[in-house]
C-alpha cells in the first residue's frame, strides 16, 4: 500500500464502471429515444452487467482469496469492500432495470407488442402452448432430481434453468431441468399482433408434467453467472508447444470457474434458495431477485419479429456509413494514399477505402509485403480474404494475432487457421503481455526505391463494429512513420518490447512516459496550456495524477471519457480545472484522441489505448501523431462539436453524472456527424468523372 496517494480526487474504478451502465440504462428512458432503441439500450445494460460479473467480480473475488489486505490505489478500499459496494450498487440498478422494463412493456403494448402471462391466456392460447411444450420443448428436455444417485450438477454459465422443490411421499427432493440452447426463447402466440411468451415461462407453467412423478411445492426461474477470469500461468504455458491447441483448453476451463452470482426471476422459496446458494458456494450477497427476465437477450430477437412498418416509426432511420470524405471510389486507393494523407471517421464513413487498399496491395506487383495486427475481427471477414489472397499472390504477409481478445478467442483461433494455410506468417504475441494496437504496414519496392503506406486506427480491423462504433483509421505515406512501423514489427517478431521509434508512441515502453511529460509540458505553460483527452476510461493513477498536477498549474484539462473515469473534477486546490464529460448515445464511443496546445500549434494523436494501468503497462498499444494540417483541423473541429453535445452528453460533478441538455443550444453529437458525413458524400472529389465533367463545362 502506498501511504502517499491523494484519494481526494479518485474514486473506485468498478464503481465508476456501475455509473456508465447506468447511464446507458438511462437512455431508455430519453423522450429523443425511438421505443425499439429502448429495448436495446435494455438489452446492452443487461449484457454489460453480465459481463461485469465475469470479469471484473471474477478478478476482485481472485484477489480476495489471493491477497485481502490489498487496497486499491485509486479508492483506498480492499477487495471485500468493494465487493460490498459493487453488490449495494448492482442492486439497486437491477431494480431500475426491472422499473424500466415494466415501463417500455406497457409502451410497447400501446403498439400491439405484449408480453403475454400465460394465466392470462385464453383457451386457443392456451392450447397453443400445450402442444408447443409438448412437441417442441418436452422431447429435448433433460430434468434432474438431486438425491444420492444424483448429486448437485454444474451449473452453465449463463443458462436459465427451473428450479422445484419436489416431494415424494415422505421425502423431500430438489429438481432442475435446464432451457435447451436448441429451444427457442421467444415463442409467438397466433394472430395479426405481435404477443409472444417466453420458453422459461412454459417451463416454469408445465413443470408439474417435467417432474411428473412428485409433488411440485413451488418452482422458479434461476441462473448462474460464473467468472471469466483466466490466468495463465508458465507451467500452462510449457506444456502446450502449440499455443492455439492451449487456449481451446483455457476456453473450455474457462466453463467451468467459479460462481459470482445466483438471479431468479421472482423470488425465489427460502429452503431452495440456501439449497442453491451453499452448491454454488455463494453467499446471500450475491443472491439477486429480478420481476423481470433474468436475460434480455430475447429483446432482439422481439425487434426481428416486429412488422417493418412498425420499425420504420418506432427506430433510428435507416442508417449506413457514407462513402469517405477523403477518397475518390473511381481512382486508385494506393495513388491517393501516396499523394497525401487521409482519415476515415466510423461509423459515419464506410470503412471499404482500406479494404480497397488491401485488395489493391495484394494483386499490385510493387508490393512486398503485408503486415498487420489483429485484435477482434467481424465473423465474415473480408480483411482475411485479401490478406490470404496477398499470400498466395507471393507477398509477404505477417499477421499478429491477439489470441486472448477476451470472448473472441474462439473466432481468432479459427482465422489464425485460415491466414496459415494461405502461407501467412503468424505471430502469437508475448506471454504477458496482449498486443492491442491497431497498426498496417504495406511495403512497396518500386524504381524510387522502398515506399511505405501505414494504417494506424483506434478500433479494430471488424467490418460490423465499424458500423456501431466511433473510431478514426489514418492512412499515411509519412516515411518515418513507415520506418518506425517497419521497425515495431521487426520488434514484435522478436519478442522486444523496449524498441526505440521516432514518431510513435509504443506501450508499454514509451507511451504513458511520452504522455506525461506532454502533460508536464502543458502544465509548465500555467494557465496558457490546454490538454483535451478522448477515452473510453481512465484508471490509471500516474497519469490521474499529473492531470491533477496540470489542474492545480492552472491548466485547462478537459476529459472526453465514454466509460470508467477514477479522477474526481471539480475538487478545489486538485482538480477544479479539469472538466470530465461522458457521451452515451446511438453510437458506442470508441475512438482514443490525444491533444495538447491549441489550433494549428497543437499536437494531435490518435491512439489504440485508453488510460487504464492493463493498456499502460500491460499491452502493445500505439499512439500515432497527425502531422497533416488539414487532418488535424478536422479532428479538432470534431473535438469541438463533441464538447458541444449537450443531448448524448452528461457532466461528471464530483462524483455524479448530471444532464447538461438545458445548457446551450441542442447538440447531438452523433446525428451532426451522420449529417456532415451526408453532405461530404454528395460533393464530387477531386479527379472523379463528375469532377473532370464540371471543369470542362466552366472550360
Amino acid at each position: 500500500m502506498n501511504e502517499d496517494y491523494d484519494y481526494s480526487y479518485s474514486q473506485d474504478r468498478e464503481l465508476s464502471w456501475l455509473k456508465f451502465n447506468q447511464r446507458v440504462l438511462d437512455l431508455a428512458h430519453h423522450n429523443e429515444v425511438p421505443l425499439l432503441e429502448k429495448c436495446k439500450f435494455v438489452a446492452i445494460f443487461s449484457s454489460n452487467l453480465d459481463e461485469f460479473f465475469r470479469v471484473r467480480v471474477g478478478s476482485i473475488n481472485d484477489m480476495l482469496e489471493m491477497n485481502p489486505q490489498h487496497q486499491d490505489v485509486r479508492s483506498h478500499l480492499t477487495p471485500r469492500q468493494q465487493l460490498t459496494k459493487i453488490h449495494e450498487t448492482a442492486r439497486t440498478l437491477c431494480a431500475y432495470k426491472d422499473q424500466t422494463v415494466h415501463s417500455l412493456e406497457k409502451e410497447l403494448a400501446y403498439y400491439d407488442i405484449t408480453h403475454e402471462r400465460i394465466s392470462d391466456l385464453n383457451k386457443h392460447d392456451r392450447t397453443f402452448i400445450s402442444d408447443y411444450f409438448k412437441h417442441q420443448i418436452s422431447p429435448i428436455l433433460s430434468p434432474m432430481v438431486m438425491n444420492k444417485v444424483h448429486p448437485f450438477p454444474h451449473l452453465e454459465n449463463g443458462s436459465l434453468y427451473i428450479v422445484a422443490s419436489l416431494k415424494e411421499e415422505l421425502e423431500d427432493y430438489f429438481g432442475l431441468v435446464q432451457l435447451p440452447s436448441a429451444c427457442r426463447r421467444l415463442i409467438l402466440l397466433p394472430g395479426n399482433t405481435v404477443r409472444y411468451v417466453l420458453a422459461e415461462e412454459v417451463l416454469l407453467h408445465f413443470a408439474d408434467k417435467i417432474f411428473k412423478n412428485y409433488v411440485v411445492k413451488n418452482s422458479g426461474i434461476i441462473s448462474v453467472t460464473r467468472s471469466a477470469d483466466l490466468i495463465i500461468d508458465e507451467e500452462i504455458e510449457d506444456y502446450y508447444e502449440d499455443y492455439r491447441q492451449m487456449m481451446k483448453q483455457l476456453l473450455k476451463k474457462r466453463r467451468g470457474l467459479h460462481a459470482v452470482r445466483l438471479e431468479s426471476q421472482g423470488l425465489l422459496d427460502e429452503k431452495v434458495k440456501k439449497y442453491l446458494l451453499k452448491h454454488t458456494d455463494l453467499t446471500e450477497e450475491c443472491y439477486y431477485m429480478s420481476q423481470s427476465p433474468i436475460n434480455m437477450k430475447y429483446l432482439f430477437d422481439l425487434l426481428k419479429a416486429i412488422p417493418e412498418k412498425s420499425k420504420m416509426t418506432l427506430s433510428y432511420p435507416p442508417f449506413s456509413p457514407y462513402p469517405a470524405q477523403d477518397f475518390d471510389m473511381e481512382t486508385s486507393i494506393t495513388r491517393q494514399v501516396l499523394k497525401e494523407d487521409k482519415l476515415l471517421s466510423f461509423p459515419y464513413e464506410s470503412m471499404t477505402p482500406f479494404i480497397r487498399l488491401l485488395k489493391e496491395c495484394a494483386n499490385d506487383k510493387e508490393t512486398i509485403s503485408i503486415k498487420i495486427t489483429i485484435y477482434r475481427l467481424a465473423k465474415e471477414a473480408k480483411i482475411v480474404k485479401y490478406l490470404c489472397e496477398a499470400a498466395e499472390n507471393g507477398k509477404d504477409v505477417v499477421v499478429l494475432m491477439e489470441l486472448r481478445a477476451r470472448f473472441d478467442e474462439e473466432n481468432n483461433i479459427l482465422f489464425s487457421k485460415v491466414l496459415e494455410e494461405a502461407d501467412c506468417q503468424i505471430l502469437y504475441g508475448f506471454e504477458d503481455y496482449k498486443v492491442h494496437s491497431k497498426i498496417c504496414l504495406i511495403t512497396r519496392k518500386t524504381h524510387k526505391g522502398i515506399q511505405y503506406i501505414t494504417q494506424i486506427g483506434t478500433g479494430n480491423y471488424n467490418e460490423s463494429t465499424s458500423r456501431l462504433y466511433t473510431d478514426l483509421s489514418l492512412m499515411t505515406y509519412h516515411q518515418g512513420i513507415g520506418e518506425d512501423a517497419s521497425r515495431f514489427f521487426k520488434n514484435m517478431a522478436i519478442s522486444n518490447l523496449d524498441g526505440d521509434y521516432q514518431h510513435l508512441l509504443v506501450a508499454p515502453n514509451s507511451l504513458k512516459s511520452s504522455l506525461i511529460d506532454k502533460i508536464k509540458g502543458e502544465a509548465e505553460k500555467g494557465s496558457s496550456g490546454n490538454i483535451f483527452m478522448k477515452m473510453n476510461s481512465l484508471t490509471d493513477r500516474q497519469i490521474i495524477d499529473a492531470l491533477a498536477a496540470a489542474s492545480q498549474a492552472g491548466t485547462t484539462v478537459y476529459l472526453l471519457i465514454r466509460g470508467i473515469c477514477c479522477l474526481v473534477p471539480g475538487v478545489n486546490g486538485k482538480t477544479e480545472n479539469i472538466t470530465v464529460k461522458s457521451i452515451v448515445g446511438q453510437f458506442l464511443e470508441h475512438s482514443r484522441i490525444y491533444a495538447f496546445g491549441k489550433g494549428h500549434d497543437a499536437q494531435v494523436y490518435i491512439s489504440s489505448a485508453d488510460m487504464m494501468t492493463r493498456n499502460t503497462t500491460k499491452r502493445v498499444e500505439i499512439a500515432v501523431p497527425i502531422y497533416d494540417q488539414r487532418i488535424k483541423k478536422r479532428i479538432l473541429e470534431m473535438i469541438d462539436i463533441m464538447c458541444q453535445d449537450n443531448i448524448n452528453g452528461k457532466l461528471l460533478v464530483g462524483q455524479e453524472y448530471i444532464s447538461i441538455k438545458d445548457q446551450g443550444e441542442p447538440m447531438n453529437s452523433h446525428q451532426y456527424f451522420i449529417e456532415q458525413a451526408k453532405e461530404n458524400s454528395l460533393i464530387p472529389k477531386q479527379g472523379s468523372w463528375l469532377q473532370r465533367w464540371l471543369k470542362k463545362l466552366k472550360a
